[in-house]
């Protein structure tokens, strides 16, 4: 029986046993030398099967656990509903609510400068040559664990005097802050691509070989329609589902 055809087994015995929920996450899979005994292959045949896994995006490995089952509950999230108002009670920004609402702990680290940005948020931003803005980068954790990276970008000239300007966790949301300034989003236009990420994104996220990357970009327009804010989300693909709920006008 051809190589090939050995380790897709061994593989496909093992995914089922993932997708049933017999291998949960965190579990840790047979050692190479048990699944060798149990499925009378070589040494070489368990590791494809293991490294098809890897890629995959259902296990990981690490030199003193071993082969462990990887948690794939991805993280929900409804992009229009970014805007609407969110509860009196809540002391969270919109991604910190979405989060705590499944029940996990959402933390981020952020970092602020004033740039000028690259031609293509510029444009978007519709800033004179030279133009300089305010970047909020976030890397946003849900349970400890990096999941998404987000960089907002602002006129500078339009919130210059404000808490956006600050390296800190605006609990409120930035969106508010906006509002508060004269300048509420009352229409948003989003483009959403797909991609591999770079050595950059892969270090600071941390991902599994063979991840790809789902880069969320939005364009935030005021009442007189001027745009006022341009965020980028690198999103893994394995942690997230986006979900657009549409009504017919």
């Amino acid at each position: 029986m051809a190589r090939s055809t050995l380790y897709q087994q061994v593989a496909s015995e093992l995914r089922r046993a993932i997708y049933s929920g017999d291998l949960g996450p965190g579990d840790q899979l047979p050692t190479e030398a048990d699944l060798m005994h149990l499925h009378r292959v070589s040494r070489n045949t368990v590791r494809l099967a293991l490294g098809e896994l890897v890629n995959e995006g259902l296990v990981t490995r690490t030199p003193r656990r071993g082969t462990i089952v990887r948690d794939r509950r991805p993280l929900l999230m409804y992009p229009q509903r970014e805007l609407q108002p969110q509860p009196a009670h809540s002391p969270r920004e919109a991604f910190g609510f979405a989060v705590s609402q499944e029940g996990r702990e959402p933390s981020q680290k952020i970092e602020v400068s004033i740039v000028e940005p690259p031609e293509e948020i510029a444009i978007r931003l519709e800033l004179p040559d030279q133009g300089l803005a305010v970047v909020r980068r976030r890397l946003r954790f849900v349970d400890g664990q990096p999941y998404n990276t987000n960089d907002s970008y602002f006129p500078q000239a339009l919130v210059a005097d404000s808490e956006i300007v600050r390296p800190v966790d605006i609990m409120r949301g930035a969106n508010l802050v906006l509002e508060e300034l004269g300048h509420p989003q009352v229409r948003v236009v989003d483009d959403i691509s797909a991609r591999m990420p770079t050595p950059t994104e892969v270090r600071r996220l941390e991902l599994e070989p063979g991840t790809p990357v789902i880069e969320y970009l939005r364009v935030g327009y005021d009442a007189d329609d001027i745009p006022v804010r341009v965020a980028i989300s690198v999103l893994p693909a394995d942690k997230h589902l986006i979900r657009y709920e549409l009504k017919r006008p």
